[in-house]
């Protein structure tokens, strides 16, 4: 009996240190948990009960050189469901479907859903989220939003670029320039019973979003008008395939203007701009179609320049030494390297000839000899040096590189091609970029469209820093190559670019596409004012045109009308000549 009643106390006793041990390790649990991790839970605990929807930040507008909105923003609507605070759902369903023209059964699907939150559309036009938030839906949220709007519509599409579903730039300056148009979003956060139904005496509490940055560029709306419609005009008269032309400042890098028709829709980028319809063709097709549409000839794809190009051997002859301006030539039709025949433009020879007369004529024997004088190792030397081997650093994305031969792969036959601007190809970007640079006094410019950066009250303004490039050629040799570039379009094959009062240098191309056999040709012009201290440089490339396809007859009346009307708008005024200033002595 004695020995039951000390086993019951003992067993007791541990009963009681058991539970002593449990309510010890609960209490020091709770101590913790409220103590130490009291932060962590009441985190969590508030994330149970809130519910977060974004609010996207006004995306910064890009500005022309002279102030004008080229890509702006509309007020829009996002409409979402919240599947717990839903009370009449056949009412939600039928009233959205209506109002936002989709169809009931993609509506339903989504107001079923048991989600946190179950977005219906995006970038409604602010007038029907107006109307439906009028209904009162219980459930139904009805955030402002921002979609991006263009102005100007097919304006300068493929240098803008444009933004997607989400604002986020897709090509062009919107996504070079993403960090610093896109802005913070800000945040609406709700707070909910354990049912997930708001409580409405709690509100809402918000997070403002905080702007993009605008950013201004170097393109002139009004000029970049003028361009499109001269482009189109002769693309139309001559049916060719394409049309680009690139105005830029040759002693900074600021493009004025960057033409590459047939232009898009900005404002809508995802129809195709050749009326095609897509309805029979697949998602990869389109998308193939699309991508084509968006490239950016000036700097996506690369060319054989055609003649163009001698200004780069004239400007490597003329600084190794090798070639001057009094050097005397002598054209039969052709000029024999090798085993090779390789013929002149004009089949019966230029006869003799100085070089300046060379280029003139755009004489290939001319620029083949001064090729070939220079050799393989130094015109290799001087592409380099000319920074033809590297890209530009124009701040648009998807820059081409050089397509050039492997030095060691160089014989005197490729030598001779490349001398007068074919058997190797560049983007028109680089040859206007290199060009600038022998034509401005030796130094090499980084072609680009940012200038300042400016916060959206205006109260702040950062200029974009482009770093100094290397000289390139000497302030000689530039102003020896401005001078003959000046007879070229004064005496020579330039001609139909000359305009009266104006000092115009340039230099006419005409290329053939591969295969020679198929008779497609690139014809093009590249022209500078005023010749003596260049203020602004174009190049004009057409694209298979049909019918007559020189250069110098085709795309240089299209630079000489650009530089007739952008010269008197850019305040560049004519040379006075002797009439003017006896009829001014006079007076």
């Amino acid at each position: 009996m004695k020995r039951n009643r000390t086993f019951h106390r003992k067993k007791v006793w541990l009963v009681f240190f058991i539970c002593f041990f449990i309510m010890a390790g609960l209490i020091g649990r709770l101590v913790y948990l409220m103590g130490f991790r009291s932060d962590y839970y009441y985190e969590k605990a508030q994330e149970l009960h809130e519910r977060e929807r974004d609010i996207k930040a006004a995306r910064g507008r890009i500005l022309d050189a002279k102030g004008k909105v080229l890509a702006d923003n509309r007020t829009v609507c996002t409409v979402s469901v919240i599947h717990s605070q839903i009370k009449e759902p056949e009412k939600v369903i039928s009233v959205l479907a209506k109002e936002l023209e989709m169809k009931e059964e993609t509506i339903r699907k989504r107001v079923e859903k048991v989600s946190s939150i179950e977005r219906i559309k995006t970038n409604v036009e602010k007038e029907t989220g107006d109307a439906i938030r009028e209904y009162g839906l219980s459930g139904v949220k009805v955030d402002e939003d921002y979609k991006r709007y263009y102005p100007y519509g097919s304006l300068a599409s493929k240098v803008l670029g444009f933004t997607g579903g989400d604002n986020q730039g897709i090509i062009g300056l919107e996504v070079k320039y993403e960090e610093v148009l896109k802005g913070e979003a800000g945040k609406i956060l709700t707070t909910t019973d354990a049912r997930g139904v708001e409580l409405e005496r709690l509100g809402e509490n918000r997070e403002d979003p905080v702007s993009g940055n605008d950013l201004q560029i170097s393109l002139d709306a009004s000029i970049q008008e003028y361009v499109q419609q001269a482009a189109l005009k002769v693309m139309e008269e001559k049916q060719a395939e394409r049309v680009s032309i690139l105005l830029m400042n040759p002693q900074n890098g600021e493009i004025y203007a960057c033409v590459n028709v047939p232009e898009f829709d900005l404002n809508n980028p995802f129809v195709l701009n050749t009326g095609q319809d897509t309805s029979g063709i697949s998602e990869k097709k389109k998308q193939d179609l699309l991508n084509q549409m968006w490239r950016n000839p000036c700097l996506n794809d690369t060319y054989e320049p055609g003649s163009t190009f001698k200004i780069i051997t004239m400007s490597a002859g003329l600084e190794e030494g090798v070639v001057s301006v009094n050097d005397h030539f002598f054209c039969p039709g052709y000029k024999i390297v090798e085993d090779r025949r390789i013929r002149c433009a004009r089949r019966t020879g230029h006869g003799a000839e100085t070089f300046v007369q060379g280029a003139q004529n755009s004489c290939n024997p001319v620029f083949i000899e001064v090729g070939l004088r220079l050799g393989v190792e130094n015109y290799y030397k001087y592409f380099k040096q000319f920074g033809l081997m590297e890209k530009t650093g124009v701040d648009l994305p998807g820059e081409a590189g050089t397509i050039m031969h492997k030095m060691e792969n160089m014989g005197e036959v490729e030598l001779a091609t490349v001398a007068f601007g074919q058997s190797f190809q560049i983007t028109p970007i680089q040859l206007a970029a290199t060009v600038s640079g022998l034509i401005n006094g030796g130094n090499r410019v980084t072609p680009h469209f940012g200038v300042t950066v400016r916060s959206s009250d205006g109260t702040k303004a950062q200029k974009i820093e482009y770093p100094p490039q290397k000289r390139i050629v000497s302030q000689e040799t530039s102003e020896t190559v401005r001078a003959i570039l000046e007879t070229v379009v004064s005496e020579g094959s330039g001609k139909n670019a000359k305009i009266e009062g104006y000092s115009i240098g340039g230099k006419t191309a005409t290329s053939q596409t591969l295969p020679r056999s198929a008779n497609r040709y690139i014809s093009s012009f590249l022209g500078f004012a005023p010749a003596e201290n260049p203020q602004i440089l174009g190049i004009c490339i057409i694209h298979n045109p049909q019918g007559i396809y020189y250069g110098g007859t085709i795309a240089a009346p299209v630079i000489r009308s650009i530089f007739e009307n952008v010269l008197p708008y850019m305040g560049i005024e004519k040379n006075g000549t002797e009439e003017e200033e006896n009829t001014a002595k006079e007076g």
